[in-house]
């Protein structure tokens, strides 16, 4: 019998649907489960059995809170294994980037922790005559996390541990194509002394999503995606009054001086394109070979391409498969429009075979990619790698300014002065020197700019507790004590 991946809501697990959605294993292509998919009559159960959740868990001391996120954190680490082995049946990516994805998501578990210090507000005395005024976080009230499928653990993390922790309860949306990590985290959560209805997990296509979106008590929401998507759910969501956060794709360029260590910008470039077969938002898609560096660095990244080591995530390799058939022909045609645009294809992963019916593509590189090529402009999500080449420092930032999106990039060099033009002129949220992903640490926040976020606050870190509170700003006088018929032995002053 196929198993069937359910909802967790109110604490109990939910089945009944008439709609539901196919689970693959990528490295076989096989069909391993079946999700439910929610209908607005069980997204409106599980908003509101998070708003019935609210008072009592918003109601919870900040030391109960933060034993409650303790012992979630060390229920994850037990079952890192379990989680990534998750990961990798429904995702495809390598068990050691499974596990990596874990801990990735549990730096912001430890950080929620903190919440004690998160939460101080700020205290004025004497702004008038005998007048105080101080400000308080308050939680929003039911927060929505809509995931993707590249980060089954890691982003729902990035997003429930800090607003849990403010005193907000949660509804999380998993990506249909690999939601079993979402359901063993709400198992975990309520093993940690969560309350039932504090955390609920609904699968779903598009018709859930909008469900949640249009739900009148869901007061913030919280998503990542594609660029299309993500400008929709801003849209939406705003446009209902809530608050909202939503990043979008990515085209990160990585820019290789010719000063830069070969070997090392090579290493950190080939694993930072291929890893997780390129389905990160914060992969490098394009290098940027700025002056004569170019030839070397092009035969640097092939002779490590060949070494490269592609099957099921399950065993001894480099890169998985992709998560879909769908969009392994995807990536494909890009390849295909890539080389009959007149790109050079110095690596071609289509010609790569595999046993079975995996959801594979090889690692492709192309060289002398012109900025007009689709290649270029589209975010492909895949293990494709496209080189530019530029005459100067300053033209390559021209590029990467130029493109819409404003995720992530990165500047190989030994030049600290080239380093600090770059990040001072570079039009991006997250920048790297001689670091390819420069994903922020869990204290401070991740975000992209131009058209890679929609909203005004980051996710995690510090903007995490702006964007899962509101502040009140209490202004008070009391009056005299002697008015009340106490003594205090001194008078103070009007």
């Amino acid at each position: 019998m196929t198993r069937l991946i359910e909802h967790r809501i109110g604490g109990k697990t939910l089945g009944d649907a008439t709609t539901y959605g196919d689970v693959h294993d990528p490295a076989t292509g096989e069909v391993t489960a079946q999700v439910v998919f929610a209908d607005a009559a069980t997204v409106d159960l599980a908003v509101t059995a998070a708003a019935e959740a609210l008072p009592e868990w918003r109601a919870t001391s900040l030391p109960r809170r933060a034993r409650v996120l303790f012992a979630f954190r060390e229920l994850v680490a037990a079952h890192r294994d379990d989680l990534a082995r998750a990961i990798t049946a429904e995702h495809g990516k390598t068990l050691d980037d499974a596990r990596g994805e874990v801990d990735r998501g549990l730096e912001v578990v430890e950080f929620a922790c903190g919440l004690g210090h998160l939460l101080k507000g700020e205290y004025s005395e004497s702004v008038g005559p005998g007048i105080d005024s101080y400000s308080i976080r308050q939680p929003v009230g039911v927060v929505v996390g809509i995931t993707p499928f590249n980060f089954p653990a890691m982003v729902p993390l990035w997003m429930f541990p800090v607003a849990l922790a403010c005193g907000n309860t949660f509804v999380l949306k998993p990506s249909e194509k690999d939601p079993t990590t979402a359901t063993l985290l709400a198992d975990l959560l309520a093993e940690a002394g969560l309350p039932s209805g504090a955390f609920n997990v609904v699968h779903g296509d598009r018709d859930t999503v909008t469900a949640l979106l249009d739900h009148p008590d869901v007061g913030a929401v919280s998503f990542v995606g594609s660029t299309p998507v993500a400008r929709a759910v801003h849209e939406r969501a705003t446009r209902a009054g809530k608050r909202a956060q939503a990043l979008g794709g990515a085209k990160n360029h990585a820019i290789v001086l010719p000063d830069a260590d070969l070997d090392l910008a090579a290493d950190a470039i080939v694993s930072a394109a291929y890893g997780s077969a390129g389905e990160r938002c914060m992969a490098v898609s394009v290098v940027v070979a700025v002056g004569d560096v170019g030839d070397a660095l092009v035969e640097a990244l092939s002779t490590r391409i060949a070494d490269l080591r592609v099957g099921p995530g399950l065993d001894d390799v480099d890169m998985g498969p992709l998560i879909t058939a769908e969009h392994r022909d995807r990536v494909r045609g890009y390849i295909d429009a890539g080389e009959a645009a007149g790109a050079s294809l110095v690596a071609d992963g289509r010609a790569l075979e595999v046993d079975g019916n995996g959801f594979f593509v090889g690692p492709t590189l192309f060289d002398h990619v012109q900025p007009t090529q689709t290649i270029y402009t589209d975010e492909i999500f895949g293990p494709v790698l496209s080189v530019v080449r530029t005459d100067t420092l300053q033209a390559a930032i021209d590029l990467v300014n130029a493109n819409p999106y404003g995720n992530g990039t990165a500047i190989f060099t030994g030049d600290g002065g080239a380093a600090r033009a770059f990040q001072e002129t570079i039009e991006v949220g997250m920048v790297g020197i001689n670091v390819p992903i420069p994903v922020p640490l869990a204290f401070y926040s991740f975000g992209g700019w131009k058209q890679s976020l929609f909203g005004d606050l980051h996710v995690y870190g510090p903007d995490a507790v702006r964007f899962n509170t509101r502040t009140k700003v209490v202004t008070a006088r009391w009056p005299q004590t002697q008015q009340r018929g106490i003594d205090l032995g001194f008078t103070r002053d009007a």
